[in-house]
């Protein structure tokens, strides 16, 4: 996680990318240091390095409740806006789809593939046009395009999606879409953690 990250090589990691994303997406929510540590599968010291940092540049903020240390975005500051955008366009597509998906009915699993995965996984190439993300289920066709569209009008950037049912996805197969999805990086969305 120290190289720059493909998305946004200005950011110094990866992780300062998908904190930020987080913090600034759910400006409204604060976030305990463990909890961020959890979520990004990294040590609470390696959060609270980065906190420091971003509470000393002013994009974030902190309180103590207890024990716990609570952070978020600062959303008082000339930076907020520019950098929520920011984020939205560039690592956003993590904690929104994956806040957005947990709450439509059906779906089991959900990835996010093409070229915004690979970018992620830090391949290097021109920055992704689209988020292309496949939904392992059974969701409302209806329901999934209004979810597209609305994720697309918050990322800035269009959303595509592609439904699979859980047996499809689990099976061996020959179809060429689901063996040059397998091929290619896949950033799964975490669906079953509460993201708002």
């Amino acid at each position: 996680m120290k190289d720059s990250p493909s998305l946004l090589p200005i950011l110094r990691s990866r992780l300062q990318g998908e904190l930020l994303a987080l913090l600034c997406l759910h400006s409204e929510r604060e976030y305990r240091i463990t909890e961020l540590a959890t979520d990004f599968g990294v040590t609470p010291t390696t959060v609270m390095r980065e906190v420091d940092r971003l509470i000393g540049g002013g994009i974030l903020a902190d309180r103590r409740v207890g024990r716990s240390r609570l952070v978020r975005a600062r959303t008082d500051t000339p930076l907020y806006r520019p950098l929520s955008d920011l984020m939205a366009v560039s690592f956003g597509p993590v904690p929104l789809l994956s806040a957005m998906l947990a709450g439509l009915a059906g779906v089991c699993e959900a990835y996010i593939y093409g070229s915004w995965a690979a970018r992620y996984s830090g391949e290097s190439g021109p920055p992704p046009g689209d988020v292309d993300v496949l939904v392992v289920g059974e969701p409302d066709a209806d329901s999934l395009f209004d979810l597209a569209e609305e994720a697309s009008r918050r990322l800035r950037r269009e959303v595509n999606t592609h439904r699979v049912t859980a047996k499809a996805w689990a099976a061996r197969t020959e179809d060429p879409f689901l063996t040059g999805v397998r091929e290619r990086p896949l950033v799964q969305l975490k669906l079953d953690q509460e993201t708002q």
